[in-house]
């Protein structure tokens, strides 16, 4: 049923009636309002309804009504002739049977809904994988950074009992081709009487190469190749001597040169970092 209010403009705050009028083929005893214009709110239609087709045709100005003893008033229509909007075209065919219980379908209904989540899901997982790939790779090192981190050597170029001193990031770095006596010396030494005790295999992968970072261990000093007390370094600046395996024998050095990694790609190669 729909209801229509109207209010008088002049009579309303001294005199209010209400009048309901219901129609059935009965008329009111008294009746307190008398219309002036009358339109077909819903007018019948063969097409489907819908939503949108209900309100196009609505009226375009509300239903006036005028009464004689003022106040509001209200107007009650019983259309029995409106047909209810049917959308069977937008439902499942597994719910358009009323007898049908919902829960049956439930999980072929649900399957569909699974699938967009999950797939969704991987999608998702796989953006963020890859933005965080960029993000992190953009945070590396450049390519000329990497290409200072390593350094390549031609042993062949270093004659036997000579110390050849190269710039590898920054630092000096002492690549010594080692005779055989001085390898016989070094592998001789008692290592418990060593400050850092180190055996000479354990600082060299080939016994004829010593690879050592020149800084010395005490105040980071360069030491001179080839001199001292015990015929390897010597830091002239506070006098610490390190013999030709680059263990710390004399002065205030605590530890013994630094070894940085390095491999040997073949027997006239070798990188360095």
């Amino acid at each position: 049923m729909l209801s229509f209010v109207s209010r008088s403009s002049n009579l309303a705050a001294s005199s209010v009636a209400a009048t309901q009028t219901v129609a059935l083929g009965n008329k009111a005893a008294f009746p307190a309002v008398k219309v002036v214009k009358e339109s077909t709110l819903v007018p019948p239609s063969k097409k489907q309804l819908s939503p949108n087709s209900l309100t196009a045709v609505l009226p375009r100005k509300p239903v006036q009504a005028s009464f004689s003893t003022g106040g509001p008033s209200q107007v009650r229509f019983a259309h029995t002739d409106i047909r209810v909007p049917d959308f069977s075209e937008y439902r499942r065919n597994d719910l358009k049977s009323n007898s049908i219980d919902a829960k049956e379908s439930a999980p072929k209904r649900q399957g569909f809904s699974y699938l967009i989540v999950g797939s969704g899901a991987v999608a998702g997982a796989y953006a963020a994988k890859s933005v965080v790939g960029e993000f992190v790779s953009s945070m590396s090192a450049s390519a000329d950074v990497l290409a200072l981190a390593k350094i390549e050597v031609k042993l062949s170029d270093i004659p036997e009992g000579k110390n050849v001193t190269f710039k590898w990031r920054g630092k000096p770095l002492f690549i010594r081709h080692r005779t055989q006596a001085e390898i016989d010396a070094e592998m001789g030494v008692d290592v418990s009487s060593l400050r850092d005790p180190q055996h000479d295999t354990e600082r060299c992968q080939r016994p004829e190469w010593l690879v050592l970072l020149g800084v010395c261990t005490h105040l980071g000093c360069v030491p001179i190749a080839n001199s001292g007390d015990y015929g390897g370094y010597y830091c002239p600046c506070h006098g610490s001597h390190y013999d030709s395996s680059g263990r710390i024998r004399k002065g205030p050095a605590p530890l013994n040169l630094e070894i940085p990694i390095h491999t040997f790609v073949d027997e006239s190669t070798l990188v360095v970092g």
